[in-house]
C-alpha cells in the first residue's frame, strides 16, 4: 500500500523519487502523458473498489514505463493497458513492452482481446518450479564454460536465454535462481576472482588496422555524433554498393505499415487510406528524388540520388524524378535537362518524371479546403515581419473564413502586388517557426504553365502533398527537413489524404569547396575566378599556371567545382561516385569530407577498371648518346592492370635513344637512373651521373 499525496497528477504517487519527479517535470510531453495515465489509473482503481493509496510499487513502476514507452499512435489504448495493470493481468515490464509492441503493430486495426492477451502473456502463470527447471537446463548447457571462466563468464547470456524460454517469468526470481545455481556450481568468489583483471591488448590484424585508419579523423571524414534516430544506427558503416547498404542498414517501415514509425500521426481514416495506398502501389516501395531546377547538381546530391534510387532498387521498388518547380524566378530549362542527364549518368532510370507544377490545380483546391476548415488564412504582414522565430502572431490570423476565401481568390486573380498578401498555415514547426507561408504572389511566367498562375506554393506546402499524390512510401530527405516533419504529417491529416512517412539522413558536405547552388551561381554570375584559387587547390603555383587557361570559362562544369557535371568533366566515372556514397554509410550525422577521400575512391575504382596509360604532360627531351652500345630492347612490356595478378593483359611501350620525361623528374637524374635500373632488371650497375660510364644523357 502507498499513500496518495494530493491529486492524481502528483508524479510521486507512481513511486518516483523526488529527484526523478523533478527530472520528469522538465519533460512537458512526458508529464502530460503521465497525468493522463494517472487519471485513468484512478478511475480503474475506483471501478475495482480500491482506494487511491492501494496502488502497489510494482504497478506504479509499470504505469511509469507505459508513459515513457507508448507511441502517440497508440495513445488511444492507454485505458486498455492501464486496466490490465491495475487488475493484475500485466505484472512485468516484459508484458508492458509486449503489449505496446502489439498495439503499435495494430495501430490502425481494432484490438482483438484474445490476441492481445496472448501477445502479452495475460493469464500466463510461470511457477517457481518451472523457473528452477529451466535455469537448471541452461546452467547445464554452459557448465564447462562456467567452470573454466568462473565469475568472468557473462551472466547476461544465461539470463537472456532463460527469458527467451520463459518470457513472462518473474525477472527478479530468475536472477536470484541463476546466481544461486552458479554459486552451487563453482563456489563463492576467491581472492583470484576478486583481483582486478589485467587488460590484454589485442593485436590488431592488418585488415583491422586498415579499417581503423579509414575511420580515423585523418582519413578525411569528420562528423559530430548524434543520438540514434529514424530506425537506423547512430553511425552505419559503409558497404560495397548502395543497394547492399540500403538493404542491410536502412531499417525503415514496411509498405503500408506507416503507423509503426515514431512520430507518425494516425486518424480515424488512416486505416482506409493505407489500404487504398497499398492497392495503388501494389505493395511496392516508391521513393522520389525531388531537386529544385535552379542549378546543376553537386556531390551532395549524389548522396540523395543514390539513397532514393538505391533504396527503391534494393527492395524491388520504383523511384520518381520529381522537379520541384514552384519558383519560376530561378528555374531554367537547361537545369531540367542537366539534372535528368546526371541521373542517367549515375546509372539510374526514373520510373516517372514528374513536376510539382503538374499538381498546381489540385494544390490550389486543397488550399481552399484548408481555409474552409480554419487551418489557413490570408495575411498581409511583410516578409521582414514574419522572418525569424520570435515573432508576433499575425493580426489577421483570426479573420473570418469567408473573408480569407475571397482574398485568396483575389490573390489568384492578380488583385494584389507581390508581397502584399500571402496564405499562411496555422501551425508551429518543431524549430519554433510559426504559421509558415503556403502561397505567395509572383508575377513571373512559369516555364510550363505560362502566365496561368500568379500565386505559387512554397516547399513546405507542396512537398508532402505531392508525395501523397504520387503515393510515395518513403519520403527520404536530408536532416535539415526534420523540423518540417510536423507540418508534413499535419497537412496530410488536415486534408484527410494518404500521409507518407518522412525519413531523414545526414547531409554530405565537402571541405575546401563550395557546394551550395546559390553560392556557385553567384561565382558564375560575378565571373569570379581568382577567388577559386584558394578554394580548389592545395598548390598555389599549380593554380596560377592554369588560371590563364580557365579564366572566363567559369561555369557549372568548371573542373574546380564539385558539381557532378564538373566531376564528369574531370573524368571521374559515375561508378566511383556511387561507390564513394556507399562507403560513407547511412547516418543521421552531417558529414564533412575532405576531397582526398573522394580521390582515393576514384583511384581504387580506376585501379581495377582503367588500363594503364603513360603520358608526359610537361616533357623534357632527353637523348641517350650511348644507347646503341647498351643493347636495350626496343619495346618494354607493361601490364594493363598491375594490381590484378589474375589479369594477363599487357601493352608494349616503344623505347629509343630519344625519350621524354617529366620536367619535375629532372632532378640529378635520380628518377631517370631508377628507370634504367628497372629496364635492365639490375643486370648492370648504374652509378650516379658524372661517375657512371654506362649512360650518357644529354637534355635538350
Amino acid at each position: 500500500m502507498r499513500e496518495f499525496k494530493g491529486n492524481m497528477t502528483n508524479l510521486s504517487w507512481l513511486g518516483l523519487s523526488e529527484q526523478k519527479v523533478k527530472e520528469t517535470e522538465k519533460n512537458a510531453a512526458l508529464s502530460k502523458q503521465l497525468s493522463t495515465i494517472i487519471a485513468v489509473a484512478e478511475e480503474a482503481l475506483k471501478q475495482t473498489g480500491k482506494s487511491k493509496d492501494e496502488l502497489t510499487k510494482q504497478q506504479g513502476t509499470l504505469l511509469y514505463q507505459l508513459g515513457t514507452k507508448i507511441k502517440p499512435q497508440c495513445a488511444g489504448n492507454i485505458p486498455l493497458v492501464v486496466g490490465y495493470i491495475i487488475s493484475g493481468g500485466i505484472k512485468s515490464e516484459a508484458q508492458v513492452t509486449a503489449a505496446l509492441d502489439y498495439l503499435l503493430a495494430n495501430a490502425v486495426h481494432d484490438v482483438e482481446v484474445a490476441a492481445f492477451e496472448k501477445a502479452c502473456g495475460v493469464g500466463v502463470v510461470v511457477t517457481h518450479d518451472q523457473i528452477e527447471d529451466t535455469v537448471s537446463v541452461v546452467i547445464e548447457k554452459y557448465k564447462n564454460q562456467l567452470i573454466a571462466d568462473r565469475y568472468t563468464f557473462n551472466v547476461g547470456k544465461l539470463l537472456g536465454e532463460v527469458r527467451s524460454l520463459l518470457p513472462w517469468a518473474d525477472g527478479s526470481y530468475v536472477k536470484k535462481e541463476v546466481d544461486l545455481r552458479i554459486l552451487e556450481l563453482i563456489g563463492p568468489k576467491t581472492v583470484d576472482d576478486l583481483a582486478p583483471k589485467k587488460k590484454i591488448k589485442k593485436e590488431e590484424k592488418p585488415q583491422e588496422k586498415k579499417q581503423a585508419a579509414k575511420k580515423s579523423p585523418e582519413a578525411g571524414v569528420s562528423a559530430a555524433k548524434v543520438p540514434q534516430e529514424n530506425g537506423y544506427p547512430e553511425e552505419s558503416e559503409g558497404a560495397a554498393t548502395i543497394e547492399e547498404l540500403m538493404r542491410t542498414r536502412a531499417h525503415f517501415h514496411k509498405v503500408g505499415e506507416n503507423y509503426t514509425t515514431d512520430g507518425y500521426i494516425t486518424t480515424p481514416k488512416t486505416k482506409e487510406l493505407l489500404k487504398k495506398h497499398v492497392e495503388a502501389t501494389g505493395g511496392k516501395v516508391i521513393t522520389r528524388f525531388p531537386p529544385e531546377p535552379n542549378g546543376v547538381l553537386h556531390i551532395g546530391h549524389a548522396k540523395a540520388i543514390n539513397i532514393n534510387f538505391g533504396y527503391a532498387k534494393a527492395h524491388g521498388g520504383l523511384c520518381n524524378l520529381r522537379f520541384d518547380d514552384t519558383n519560376p524566378e530561378k528555374e531554367e530549362e537547361k537545369f531540367f535537362t542537366a539534372i535528368e542527364d546526371i541521373v542517367h549518368w549515375l546509372g539510374y532510370t526514373p520510373a516517372r518524371i514528374t513536376h510539382s507544377s503538374d499538381n498546381f490545380q489540385q494544390l490550389y483546391e486543397w488550399a481552399v479546403e484548408l481555409i474552409k476548415k480554419g487551418h489557413a488564412y490570408v495575411c498581409h504582414q511583410k516578409v521582414e515581419d514574419i522572418r525569424g522565430f520570435e515573432v508576433q502572431l499575425s493580426p489577421w490570423r483570426d479573420r473570418p473564413i469567408e473573408e480569407s476565401l475571397q482574398l485568396f481568390q483575389d490573390m489568384k486573380n492578380g488583385k494584389f502586388d507581390e508581397g502584399e498578401a500571402t496564405l499562411r498555415l496555422k501551425m508551429t514547426l518543431e524549430e519554433g517557426k510559426v504559421d509558415p507561408v503556403a502561397y505567395r504572389i509572383k508575377y513571373v511566367p512559369h516555364h510550363r504553365t505560362g502566365d496561368k498562375w500568379c500565386i505559387y506554393p512554397t516547399y513546405d506546402y507542396t512537398h508532402c502533398l505531392c508525395d501523397s499524390i504520387e503515393n510515395i512510401t518513403h519520403s527520404l530527405c536530408t536532416k535539415e527537413f526534420q523540423s518540417r516533419r510536423s507540418s508534413y504529417y499535419a497537412l496530410c491529416n488536415m486534408l484527410d489524404i494518404y500521409c507518407p512517412v518522412q525519413w531523414e539522413y545526414g547531409r554530405l558536405n565537402v571541405n575546401y569547396t563550395v557546394v551550395s547552388k546559390r553560392k556557385i551561381l553567384k561565382l558564375i554570375d560575378s565571373k569570379i575566378v581568382k577567388i577559386l584559387e584558394a578554394i580548389f587547390s592545395r598548390e598555389k603555383a599549380w593554380v596560377l599556371r592554369r588560371l590563364k587557361l580557365w579564366k572566363g570559362r567559369c561555369d557549372w562544369d568548371d573542373p574546380r567545382l564539385f558539381t557532378l557535371t564538373a566531376l564528369r568533366r574531370r573524368g571521374i566515372p559515375p561508378e566511383a561516385i556511387n561507390a564513394f556514397v556507399a562507403k560513407l554509410g547511412l547516418t543521421m550525422t552531417q558529414m564533412v569530407i575532405d576531397p582526398h577521400v573522394l580521390d582515393a575512391t576514384v583511384r581504387d575504382h580506376l585501379n581495377v577498371t582503367a588500363p594503364r596509360t603513360m603520358a608526359v604532360l610537361e616533357g623534357l627531351k632527353m637523348t641517350i648518346e650511348n644507347f646503341d652500345e647498351m643493347n636495350l630492347p626496343s619495346t618494354v612490356t607493361v601490364p594493363d592492370f598491375p594490381s590484378d595478378p589474375q589479369c594477363n593483359k599487357t601493352h608494349e611501350v616503344a623505347f629509343d635513344r630519344v625519350v621524354y620525361i617529366e620536367r619535375s623528374d629532372y632532378r640529378q637524374y635520380y628518377s631517370l637512373i631508377a628507370a634504367f635500373k628497372a629496364i635492365q632488371n639490375e643486370r648492370h650497375s648504374v652509378e650516379s651521373l658524372g661517375n657512371g660510364k654506362l649512360i650518357s644523357v644529354v637534355p635538350e
